[in-house]
């Protein structure tokens, strides 16, 4: 059996989001695979802003929507990020053929809208699933971060995470 490890936070603000995502990007390594799930609006390029902080990789980090997916190069030595959006992706052939595979073992990829797509990519990934308040009020929409890390890379990764909060 995998081992698995879940953590939960609530992000009252964007700024929060970021922040997490921040804190997390900087205890990421090459070959990690990050899959995020979460409606529209829930915060997933957010994270992956303040996730692209913590790597020290070229921004801006925008949604590949369009594009599908993007390659931010470290400014600090550190691994690239691989920034996918799977959103308008059919299934998982058309994820193959964007041979990600060559590069996940240098890279940190993240993939957003990638749950039921990307967990093929690596047995070892952190899932990471964004919800927001159904508030109609933007002051008051608060979010809910669960990160779920499988294998054992997880194992105590997500001990160093969040520790301020």
């Amino acid at each position: 059996m995998t081992p698995e490890q879940e953590r939960r936070w609530t992000l009252p603000t964007a700024q929060d989001t970021r922040d997490l995502g921040r804190e997390l990007g900087a205890v990421l390594r090459a070959g990690d695979l990050v899959v995020l799930t979460g409606d529209l609006g829930a915060g997933k390029t957010t994270f992956t802003q303040g996730l692209a902080e913590g790597l020290g990789v070229r921004g801006p980090i925008t949604s590949p929507t369009f594009v599908i997916a993007r390659v931010h190069p470290s400014l600090t030595g550190g691994p690239d990020l691989v920034h996918v959006d799977a959103y308008r992706l059919s299934g998982g052939a058309e994820l193959d053929d964007l041979d990600l595979d060559a590069s996940l073992e240098e890279s940190v990829t993240v993939v957003e809208w990638g749950e039921g797509l990307a967990e093929s990519l690596a047995a070892q990934r952190l899932e990471v699933l964004l919800q927001r308040s159904r508030s109609e009020d933007e002051e008051e929409q608060e979010r809910v971060a669960v990160l779920r890390g499988v294998g054992e890379r997880w194992a105590d990764g997500l001990d160093e995470v969040g520790q301020e909060r």
